[in-house]
Protein backbone atom coordinates (compact mmCIF):
# COMPACT_ATOMS: atom_id res chain seq x y z
CA UNK A 1 0.00 0.00 0.00
CA UNK A 2 1.46 3.37 -1.24
CA UNK A 3 1.29 6.72 0.97
CA UNK A 4 -1.69 9.07 0.10
CA UNK A 5 -5.78 9.55 1.34
CA UNK A 6 -4.42 10.03 5.01
CA UNK A 7 -1.70 7.19 5.30
CA UNK A 8 2.21 6.71 5.76
CA UNK A 9 3.71 4.67 3.45
CA UNK A 10 3.34 1.41 5.35
CA UNK A 11 -0.31 2.35 5.08
CA UNK A 12 -1.00 3.15 8.73
CA UNK A 13 -3.22 6.33 9.83
CA UNK A 14 -1.61 9.60 10.30
CA UNK A 15 -2.67 11.37 12.78
CA UNK A 16 -4.76 14.41 11.35
CA UNK A 17 -4.42 17.60 13.68
CA UNK A 18 -1.48 19.72 14.81
CA UNK A 19 -1.75 22.58 16.56
CA UNK A 20 0.53 24.62 13.72
CA UNK A 21 -2.38 23.96 11.17
CA UNK A 22 -4.27 26.10 13.65
CA UNK A 23 -5.64 29.08 11.62
CA UNK A 24 -4.72 32.41 13.69
CA UNK A 25 -8.52 33.02 14.35
CA UNK A 26 -8.31 30.36 16.52
CA UNK A 27 -5.20 30.77 18.25
CA UNK A 28 -6.19 33.24 20.54
CA UNK A 29 -9.10 30.16 21.64
CA UNK A 30 -6.69 27.49 21.89
CA UNK A 31 -4.90 29.37 24.20
CA UNK A 32 -7.38 30.56 26.54
CA UNK A 33 -8.83 26.72 26.26
CA UNK A 34 -5.45 25.04 27.76
CA UNK A 35 -5.24 28.14 30.67
CA UNK A 36 -8.70 26.99 31.41
CA UNK A 37 -8.35 23.29 31.40
CA UNK A 38 -5.44 23.58 33.53
CA UNK A 39 -6.87 26.20 35.97
CA UNK A 40 -10.26 24.32 36.39
CA UNK A 41 -8.68 20.93 36.40
CA UNK A 42 -5.07 20.59 37.69
CA UNK A 43 -2.77 17.81 37.71
CA UNK A 44 -4.70 16.22 40.51
CA UNK A 45 -7.76 15.16 38.33
CA UNK A 46 -6.19 15.69 34.78
CA UNK A 47 -3.84 13.39 32.97
CA UNK A 48 -4.20 15.03 29.32
CA UNK A 49 -5.95 17.07 27.39
CA UNK A 50 -6.84 17.52 23.32
CA UNK A 51 -8.71 19.33 20.37
CA UNK A 52 -10.28 17.53 17.99
CA UNK A 53 -12.26 18.35 15.21
CA UNK A 54 -11.47 21.25 12.55
CA UNK A 55 -9.73 23.34 14.50
CA UNK A 56 -6.62 21.12 14.80
CA UNK A 57 -7.34 20.08 10.97
CA UNK A 58 -6.80 23.96 10.38
CA UNK A 59 -10.38 23.67 8.62
CA UNK A 60 -12.46 25.78 11.14
CA UNK A 61 -14.20 28.94 9.74
CA UNK A 62 -15.22 31.66 12.38
CA UNK A 63 -19.03 31.78 13.71
CA UNK A 64 -19.33 28.67 12.40
CA UNK A 65 -17.06 26.23 13.87
CA UNK A 66 -17.33 24.17 17.33
CA UNK A 67 -14.61 23.21 20.50
CA UNK A 68 -14.18 19.96 20.81
CA UNK A 69 -11.45 19.39 23.49
CA UNK A 70 -10.95 15.64 24.80
CA UNK A 71 -10.15 15.41 28.64
CA UNK A 72 -8.76 12.26 29.84
CA UNK A 73 -8.87 12.29 33.67
CA UNK A 74 -6.73 10.36 36.29
CA UNK A 75 -10.23 8.72 38.22
CA UNK A 76 -13.33 8.39 36.39
CA UNK A 77 -15.31 11.32 35.75
CA UNK A 78 -17.95 12.47 38.26
CA UNK A 79 -20.83 15.43 38.45
CA UNK A 80 -18.22 18.02 39.46
CA UNK A 81 -16.14 17.11 36.70
CA UNK A 82 -19.03 17.27 34.00
CA UNK A 83 -20.23 20.48 35.59
CA UNK A 84 -16.78 21.98 35.85
CA UNK A 85 -16.38 20.85 31.48
CA UNK A 86 -19.42 22.79 31.27
CA UNK A 87 -18.38 25.87 32.75
CA UNK A 88 -15.54 26.00 30.89
CA UNK A 89 -16.80 25.87 27.39
CA UNK A 90 -19.40 28.17 28.55
CA UNK A 91 -17.41 30.67 29.09
CA UNK A 92 -14.67 29.97 26.04
CA UNK A 93 -18.07 29.95 23.75
CA UNK A 94 -19.17 33.46 25.72
CA UNK A 95 -15.75 34.65 25.08
CA UNK A 96 -14.40 34.27 21.92
CA UNK A 97 -17.04 35.34 18.32
CA UNK A 98 -15.23 32.96 16.69
CA UNK A 99 -16.88 29.86 17.80
CA UNK A 100 -20.07 28.46 17.94
CA UNK A 101 -20.29 26.31 20.51
CA UNK A 102 -18.96 23.09 21.17
CA UNK A 103 -18.47 19.84 23.33
CA UNK A 104 -15.92 18.36 26.11
CA UNK A 105 -15.63 14.54 26.25
CA UNK A 106 -14.64 13.47 29.32
CA UNK A 107 -13.14 9.83 30.08
CA UNK A 108 -10.38 8.40 32.62
CA UNK A 109 -7.21 7.91 30.93
CA UNK A 110 -7.95 4.03 31.73
CA UNK A 111 -10.40 3.95 29.23
CA UNK A 112 -9.28 5.36 26.74
CA UNK A 113 -6.29 2.57 27.27
CA UNK A 114 -8.15 -0.33 28.00
CA UNK A 115 -8.23 -3.19 25.43
CA UNK A 116 -12.24 -3.06 24.87
CA UNK A 117 -11.52 0.68 23.57
CA UNK A 118 -8.31 0.04 22.13
CA UNK A 119 -9.79 0.10 18.28
CA UNK A 120 -12.54 2.69 19.18
CA UNK A 121 -11.45 5.66 21.73
CA UNK A 122 -7.96 4.58 21.73
CA UNK A 123 -7.85 4.85 17.91
CA UNK A 124 -9.59 8.61 18.55
CA UNK A 125 -7.32 9.90 20.66
CA UNK A 126 -4.40 8.06 18.86
CA UNK A 127 -5.48 9.58 15.22
CA UNK A 128 -7.90 11.88 15.73
CA UNK A 129 -6.93 13.58 18.72
CA UNK A 130 -4.37 16.92 19.09
CA UNK A 131 -2.49 17.16 22.13
CA UNK A 132 -2.92 20.18 23.90
CA UNK A 133 -1.96 19.10 27.51
CA UNK A 134 -0.04 16.43 29.40
CA UNK A 135 1.47 13.33 28.56
CA UNK A 136 0.35 11.75 25.10
CA UNK A 137 -2.21 8.91 25.48
CA UNK A 138 -0.92 7.90 21.86
CA UNK A 139 2.64 6.77 23.17
CA UNK A 140 0.81 3.61 24.83
CA UNK A 141 -1.36 2.89 21.30
CA UNK A 142 -0.95 0.90 19.05
CA UNK A 143 -0.61 2.58 15.00
CA UNK A 144 -3.70 1.66 13.17
CA UNK A 145 -4.78 0.50 9.75
CA UNK A 146 -8.36 1.00 7.94
CA UNK A 147 -9.19 -2.20 8.04
CA UNK A 148 -12.76 -4.38 8.80
CA UNK A 149 -11.69 -4.34 12.53
CA UNK A 150 -11.63 -0.66 12.82
CA UNK A 151 -14.77 -0.51 10.76
CA UNK A 152 -16.30 -2.32 12.79
CA UNK A 153 -15.10 -0.85 16.44
CA UNK A 154 -15.69 2.87 15.45
CA UNK A 155 -18.93 2.61 13.75
CA UNK A 156 -20.80 -0.52 14.13
CA UNK A 157 -23.17 1.10 16.59
CA UNK A 158 -25.38 2.61 14.12
CA UNK A 159 -28.76 0.14 14.75
CA UNK A 160 -29.23 0.72 18.34
CA UNK A 161 -29.53 4.84 17.78
CA UNK A 162 -31.93 4.30 15.11
CA UNK A 163 -34.51 3.83 17.87
CA UNK A 164 -33.49 6.42 20.15
CA UNK A 165 -33.16 9.07 16.97
CA UNK A 166 -37.12 8.60 16.42
CA UNK A 167 -38.13 8.86 19.90
CA UNK A 168 -36.68 12.17 20.05
CA UNK A 169 -38.13 13.01 16.39
CA UNK A 170 -41.48 11.96 17.92
CA UNK A 171 -40.92 14.18 21.05
CA UNK A 172 -40.51 17.39 19.25
CA UNK A 173 -36.48 17.36 19.51
CA UNK A 174 -34.61 20.36 17.74
CA UNK A 175 -35.22 18.93 14.21
CA UNK A 176 -31.85 21.18 13.39
CA UNK A 177 -29.58 19.90 15.93
CA UNK A 178 -31.46 16.19 15.43
CA UNK A 179 -30.41 16.20 11.65
CA UNK A 180 -26.87 17.55 12.11
CA UNK A 181 -25.90 14.59 14.43
CA UNK A 182 -27.84 11.53 12.72
CA UNK A 183 -26.28 12.64 10.00
CA UNK A 184 -22.84 12.95 11.12
CA UNK A 185 -22.87 9.34 12.55
CA UNK A 186 -24.50 8.43 8.93
CA UNK A 187 -22.33 9.98 6.70
CA UNK A 188 -19.03 8.65 9.21
CA UNK A 189 -20.80 4.70 9.12
CA UNK A 190 -20.85 5.20 5.31
CA UNK A 191 -17.49 5.98 4.92
CA UNK A 192 -15.96 3.26 7.43
CA UNK A 193 -18.43 0.83 5.40
CA UNK A 194 -16.11 1.16 2.49
CA UNK A 195 -12.71 2.23 3.71
CA UNK A 196 -10.65 -1.08 3.58
CA UNK A 197 -11.87 -0.90 0.14
CA UNK A 198 -11.35 3.06 -0.26
CA UNK A 199 -7.44 2.10 1.47
CA UNK A 200 -7.02 5.29 3.19
CA UNK A 201 -8.63 7.91 5.67
CA UNK A 202 -10.59 11.16 5.75
CA UNK A 203 -12.93 13.37 8.43
CA UNK A 204 -14.23 15.15 5.77
CA UNK A 205 -18.19 14.57 5.51
CA UNK A 206 -18.20 15.25 1.44
CA UNK A 207 -15.02 13.21 1.10
CA UNK A 208 -16.85 10.53 2.71
CA UNK A 209 -19.68 10.94 1.11
CA UNK A 210 -17.90 10.87 -2.43
CA UNK A 211 -15.97 7.61 -1.29
CA UNK A 212 -19.12 5.96 -0.23
CA UNK A 213 -21.24 6.75 -3.33
CA UNK A 214 -18.17 5.47 -5.44
CA UNK A 215 -19.04 1.92 -4.08
CA UNK A 216 -22.83 2.47 -3.27
CA UNK A 217 -23.55 4.29 -5.91
CA UNK A 218 -27.75 3.84 -5.85
CA UNK A 219 -27.18 5.08 -2.45
CA UNK A 220 -25.04 8.51 -3.24
CA UNK A 221 -27.05 10.75 -3.71
CA UNK A 222 -28.53 10.11 -0.14
CA UNK A 223 -25.46 10.32 1.63
CA UNK A 224 -24.61 13.53 -0.38
CA UNK A 225 -27.90 15.12 1.22
CA UNK A 226 -26.95 13.48 4.55
CA UNK A 227 -23.53 15.13 4.21
CA UNK A 228 -24.85 19.00 3.83
CA UNK A 229 -27.31 18.28 6.77
CA UNK A 230 -24.34 17.20 8.91
CA UNK A 231 -22.53 20.68 7.66
CA UNK A 232 -25.13 22.77 8.66
CA UNK A 233 -28.50 20.45 9.77
CA UNK A 234 -31.71 20.72 8.18
CA UNK A 235 -35.35 21.76 8.99
CA UNK A 236 -36.85 19.83 6.41
CA UNK A 237 -38.79 16.49 7.50
CA UNK A 238 -38.39 14.59 4.61
CA UNK A 239 -34.50 14.83 4.83
CA UNK A 240 -34.82 13.69 8.91
CA UNK A 241 -37.44 10.72 7.79
CA UNK A 242 -34.66 9.97 4.94
CA UNK A 243 -32.28 9.53 7.55
CA UNK A 244 -34.21 7.55 10.09
CA UNK A 245 -36.31 5.42 8.17
CA UNK A 246 -34.68 4.64 5.10
CA UNK A 247 -31.27 5.85 4.80
CA UNK A 248 -30.28 4.50 8.34
CA UNK A 249 -31.48 1.08 8.22
CA UNK A 250 -30.27 0.01 5.32
CA UNK A 251 -26.72 1.56 6.27
CA UNK A 252 -26.87 -0.41 9.65
CA UNK A 253 -28.07 -3.91 7.76
CA UNK A 254 -25.29 -3.53 5.45
CA UNK A 255 -22.84 -2.68 7.76
CA UNK A 256 -23.49 -5.59 9.76
CA UNK A 257 -23.28 -7.69 6.81
CA UNK A 258 -20.27 -6.29 5.86
CA UNK A 259 -17.96 -5.43 9.14
CA UNK A 260 -20.10 -6.97 12.04
CA UNK A 261 -21.02 -5.43 15.18
CA UNK A 262 -18.77 -3.87 17.56
CA UNK A 263 -18.12 -5.61 20.58
CA UNK A 264 -21.15 -4.53 23.33
CA UNK A 265 -19.89 -2.10 26.20
CA UNK A 266 -20.80 -2.57 30.29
Amino acid sequence: MTAGRGLDEDGLIIREGALSRVDLAFAPVVAAARERIAAAFGPERLHSAYLYGSIPRGTAVPGVSDLDLLLALRQPPGAADRAAADALLADLDGRFAQLNGGGVLLFAAETLLSELERYDLGWFVACLCTPLLGPDLAEQLPRYRPDSLLARETNGDLAPLLPRWRERAAAGADPVALSRGAARKIVRTGFTLVMPRWRGWTSDLLESAEAFASYYPARGGQMRAAATAARTGSTDPELLSLLLTDLGPWLAAEYLAVHGEKAPRP
